[in-house]
């Protein structure tokens, strides 16, 4: 009898060791998902940003690499920060993207690319795992920040999405940072530009910058912002401002940031679609990232990062590659691009 208890006691201490595994990637090496449930137990909080997803070259200069994966790692950290000190995932969100918008590497804010007319328009969403409350924000030309701007639609008015000049309108009763919108000009986006005028097609878009949270009070927040696809025409939006789509955060199941080609994105309902089949099928994080990134999605549609309730984090791209990092409380922080 004792020898049997003894037995039991010994399987219980190991289960949390066996339980902390690596998870089959799935076909093609392009995904790198992670479950936390170890010795330590699951993460008090844990967090996951991108940069973009799509055609990175692996043969791009030592510099150009080294200044991207040390951006993503600054990211990081000021949303380790935020975290670690007991903030909210809504405040660690949207400091992230606000730096990352500053960021001329990426394609929101300073990096925005250039529409067909030379301009910039630039679009963010940001929503709340606690209630669903959400705001996005469309076509602006002139707000420093729009991922603060989307939180104040959430905030301070009645509505979820405000477009143009109506969400330019609202800035300025706000109050918040404005720029002219030759601010936004960058060399290489310049350059990206008119390659794109010679060819006379929209640039396939790879540029976009989110963040997701779970935090220690047990609330998921995501924030998505980004400048859209080069050499757009006609007010086109991507999935980035479209709640469901390219931004999701419920404290049900997940909190969701995508980042590709944004019509296949509405299309599909993405990030809403993740969360759906975990709360309605029981999928995991992992599973319902895989099923609609690499079986609904096409090859190079882009990718998606996610934390989920439980804390555990998915990073997940049918990409070359995709900019991305995750931290948690148990000790994880890294960064990558393309492994």
């Amino acid at each position: 009898m004792k020898s049997a208890l003894v037995l039991l006691a010994l399987l219980c201490c190991a289960l949390p060791l066996l339980a902390a595994v690596q998870l089959p990637t799935p076909e093609g090496g392009k995904a790198e998902i992670v479950l936390r449930s170890d010795k330590a137990g699951a993460p008090r909080w844990s967090l996951a940003i991108h940069g973009g997803a799509g055609t990175i070259p692996k043969d791009i200069p030592a510099s150009e690499r080294d200044a991207y994966l040390a951006s993503l790692q600054k990211a990081l950290e000021i949303g380790r920060g935020v975290l670690a000190g007991g903030g909210t995932s809504l405040d660690a969100v949207e400091k992230i993207v606000r730096f990352l918008e500053d960021d001329p590497l990426f394609n929101a804010g300073k990096g925005a690319v250039y529409t067909h007319d030379g301009t910039h328009e630039l679009d963010a969403a940001i929503m709340d795992g606690r209630d669903l409350t959400c705001g996005s924000v469309a076509g602006l030309k002139t707000v420093k920040n729009p991922i603060s701007l989307a939180r104040l639609v959430k905030e301070r008015s009645p509505h979820v999405f405000l477009i143009g000049e109506g969400a330019e309108a609202f800035a300025a009763e706000m109050g918040v940072e404005r720029v002219p919108n030759s601010s936004f000009d960058t060399p290489q986006r310049y350059v990206q530009w008119q390659e794109a005028l010679r060819k006379e097609k929209e640039a396939k878009p790879k540029g976009t910058v989110g963040a997701v949270a779970l935090d220690q009070h047990g609330n998921l927040a995501a924030a998505t912002s980004t400048g859209g696809m080069t050499n757009k025409r006609w007010g086109r939006l991507g999935d980035v401002p479209v709640i469901g789509a390219g931004t999701y955060a419920n404290n049900k199941t997940c909190a969701i940031s995508a980042t590709g080609w944004g019509e296949k994105f509405i299309r599909n309902t993405v990030a809403h679609d993740i969360s759906a089949l975990m709360e309605y099928a029981g999928l995991t994080l992992q599973q319902a990232a895989d099923r609609v990134i690499h079986q609904k999605l096409e090859k190079d549609d882009g990718g998606v990062i996610g934390v989920a309730h439980d804390g555990s984090i998915a990073l997940v791209f049918n990409s070359e590659g995709m900019y991305r990092g995750a931290a948690d409380s148990n000790g994880r922080f890294e960064v990558k691009i393309w492994e």
